[in-house]
């Protein structure tokens, strides 16, 4: 089972916890700029294999942490989807 599918498994039931006002602030979010271009930078060194040590244990981190959010941002869609269905 990869990543995504574990993490979908594990955080099922927060899908029953989100508000209206809570799903849509998550379904929303996105990371600062300056996150962003630290992710980006670390993304170019990655590819071109570039990464110290420490810097692929950053970008592993960053990389753990996109696949968390994309998770509750899609419990968090359904949510939303199935309130406008409603």
């Amino acid at each position: 089972m990869n990543r995504i599918n574990v993490l979908d498994n594990f955080l099922d039931p927060f899908g029953a916890l989100f508000t209206p006002e809570v799903a849509q602030r998550v379904a929303t979010f996105q990371v600062d700029a300056a996150t962003q271009a630290r992710i980006d930078a670390l993304a170019d060194k990655c590819t071109e294999g570039q990464l110290t040590t420490a810097e692929g244990e950053e970008y592993d981190t960053y990389l753990m942490a996109i696949d968390f959010i994309t998770v509750l941002q899609a419990k968090a869609r359904t949510v939303l989807d199935h309130r406008v269905a409603s």
